[in-house]
């Protein structure tokens, strides 16, 4: 990029249980308390704001354009545009990149973007055969044409389709995004033991983080409970003294059979909300604002959908060459935690010579990430992972973590439903 999109600042939403304390807050409502909390704290040049953009997976069919119904919900102004983005996993990404492109060609100034989903709102769906029997009742015109339209339902019509399961399902292969990660694992060779102890020092870290404060100034805490005026400052999901006994108790999910993938080692279903203020880092300086990070550039990749786990390790390896970087020179990584097979997969594939020959284009490995660089503090399988989000989160965490511990380089990283991958490279100083 011919210049850095300064990262005025960032904030989140806790994260809530699929049916948890977030659960009755649509996405839109979600959005709009970290909308409107951004914007009132950058108000002495609200005005140079030129538009709203915010990724979302599951568009509530109440507010469609859903970014726009956020910035209206928001206070800001009528005459500032707001529009949706989706690319699936990586839709709280592409909201950024897109707002970073926006601004780079001169057709936006300042920009707030980010990503919302509230997964408990993913509605059950009527089967077609429900549909059809609803629409021989409405033309039936006389009583007798109604009753005879009645007495041929059954109650079988009214089994739903999951929304939610159906939108986790690959059309293109018929794979729900679990049996992907069992394909990796089957493919690297990771064991059951491997994804455990993963998924067992994700939520580690992460209670760690809490009990340090370490989230304390990116979270906006929301009131969950109006009634009871009961405030909710933490993440829900995070298991507290997880261990691998638990862990080991839980039976494959996906492929119940010959599987290692359950429920303990995948990312948990959640809502939330997470939004940044973007702008050239010259603007910045001519507002004498202090940046929290820089986007130095990013990088998005297609693959195989039955292989869609290993997007990062794609989108890593284009966005290192790009930028004349190497794995040694980033001081921190974010793997988004779809499942734990999924992020030791694309680990081991980064460090393979033969991955990289045979899948990327290059003649050698990319490189052997450090463990202890990666997802410092948990991830998505002790956070969750509300997928129109959980990007918007990754790249507020990783410029917070930099400030924090005084690093300068940081990548963040996701798989895409799809078979996509996308990677993006930040900066502190």
């Amino acid at each position: 990029m011919r210049e850095r999109i300064a990262v005025v600042d960032g904030i989140r939403t806790p994260m809530g249980r699929m049916g948890g304390k977030l659960s009755e807050f649509d996405a839109d409502i979600l959005g709009s308390y970290i909308v409107r909390e951004l914007y009132s704290n950058f108000q002495d040049y609200g005005q140079d704001l030129s538009e709203v953009i915010i990724g979302n997976v599951a568009q509530p069919a109440h507010a469609a354009n859903v970014a726009r119904v956020i910035a209206l919900r928001s206070n800001i102004p009528i005459n500032v545009p707001a529009y949706t983005v989706h690319r699936n996993c990586a839709s709280g990404v592409e909201a950024i990149t897109s707002a970073s492109c926006k601004i780079l060609a001169d057709k936006a100034d300042i920009i707030i973007a980010g990503g919302v989903e509230s997964m408990s709102n993913i509605p059950l769906l009527f089967r077609s055969e429900f549909k059809g029997f609803m629409e021989n009742m409405l033309k039936a015109r006389t009583v007798s044409a109604k009753l005879l339209q009645l007495s041929k339902f059954k109650l079988r019509y009214l089994k739903p389709v999951i929304g939610l399961k159906l939108g986790l399902t690959d059309p293109t292969c018929n794979l729900i995004m679990g049996d992907t990660a069992e394909i990796l694992a089957k493919e690297f060779n990771i064991t059951r033991q491997e994804q455990d102890k993963f998924a067992r020092d994700s939520h580690n870290k992460a209670e760690k983080a809490i009990k340090g404060k370490i989230f304390a100034e990116e979270i906006f805490p929301i009131c969950s409970n109006m009634d009871q005026g009961e405030m909710m400052y933490d993440d829900e999901g995070i298991r507290k003294g997880q261990n691998l006994e638990a862990l080991g108790k839980l039976k494959p999910f996906f492929d119940r059979k010959n599987g290692t993938v359950t429920a303990g080692n995948s990312s948990q279903i959640t809502d939330g909300a997470a939004a940044v203020i973007l702008m050239k880092e010259s603007r910045a300086k001519e507002l004498g604002i202090k940046p929290i990070g820089f986007i130095r550039d990013f990088s998005y990749s297609g693959l195989d959908p039955r292989r869609m786990g290993l997007g990062p390790a794609y989108s890593i390896a284009s966005l290192l060459k790009n930028n004349g970087k190497s794995v040694k020179d980033i001081d921190l990584w974010e793997i988004n935690e779809a499942f734990a097979a999924q992020v030791i997969a694309c680990v081991k594939a980064l460090n393979s010579k033969k991955f990289a020959i045979e899948n990327l284009s290059l003649d050698e490995k990319v490189g052997d990430i450090d463990p202890k660089k990666i997802n410092i503090d948990g991830g998505s399988i002790a956070y969750g992972h509300p997928v129109g989000m959980t990007g918007t989160r990754i790249i507020i965490h990783l410029l917070k973590s930099m400030n924090r511990l005084g690093k300068q380089t940081s990548v963040a990283s996701l798989c895409i439903g799809g078979g996509q991958g996308a990677a993006v490279l930040l900066e502190r100083k």
